[in-house]
């Protein structure tokens, strides 16, 4: 519980960076947060650290959550599904191959005033990273149009080749590549960390797409680590 709660408050600091002029906000935690719905806890998560950022962010603006783990963003999916100040995407493996299983789909597209402000993008179980960056410009566009006045990043390095709980090949200059074309958003942006479980890559891929985040011309940084 402890740890889990470390993590929320590293989000909401991270956040207040943004709101204090920093671009870029990291919020390197885990456990992580992304699963985790209004009455569920799964996948190893128990609090939905960017869900719980961009609600007190929202006060400040509209808020795009982009969720680029290998797994589904259930979690903030269920949490703003019925409201249209806050977009979630999620770039993720097919449900009918990768957890959760239950959602994740196409067709889930919000609810209510909510109802256009949920994107799904599944993408199959193996993929070339061409396939990758044309289903994340995809995204990028999307939130082009939502024209939101803070970005979320749920940062999942599980997409990595090798990693033991996805089964995509993205590799450091992939990473690099990702960065680069979420900084041309020109919006600030606060990473949170989600999943990614191969140790030997994972500080590298990490730092790949921190500088092509940084590269697109962002003066400032700030990294909140539990």
């Amino acid at each position: 519980f402890l740890a889990a709660k470390r993590a929320v408050d590293c989000a909401l600091t991270a956040a207040d960076k943004l709101l204090e002029g920093y671009r870029i906000a990291y919020a390197l935690v885990r456990p992580p947060g992304h699963h985790a719905e209004r009455n569920v806890y799964g996948g190893f998560c128990y609090f939905n650290n960017a869900a719980v950022a961009a609600n007190y962010l929202s006060s400040f603006g509209k808020i795009a959550i982009l969720d680029i783990d290998y797994h589904h963003g259930n979690g903030q999916q269920d949490i703003f599904y019925s409201r249209n100040d806050v977009l979630t995407v999620s770039i993720h493996g097919e449900p009918s191959t990768s957890y959760p299983y239950f959602t994740g789909f196409i067709s889930e597209k919000g609810e209510g005033s909510g109802l256009g402000f949920n994107i799904n993008l599944p993408l199959h179980e193996h993929i070339t990273n061409d396939e990758y960056m044309t289903t994340l410009e995809k995204a990028i566009r999307n939130i082009q149009s939502f024209g939101p006045s803070y970005i979320i990043v749920c940062l999942g390095l599980d997409t990595a080749r090798g990693d033991p709980t996805g089964s995509w090949n993205l590799n450091t200059s992939a990473y690099k590549r990702i960065g680069s074309m979420i900084g041309n958003l020109k919006q600030p942006v606060l990473v949170i960390q989600e999943g990614g479980y191969l140790t030997r890559s994972i500080g590298a891929n990490a730092k790949h797409f921190f500088l092509g985040l940084w590269n697109t011309k962002y003066k400032t940084i700030a990294q909140v680590s539990r």
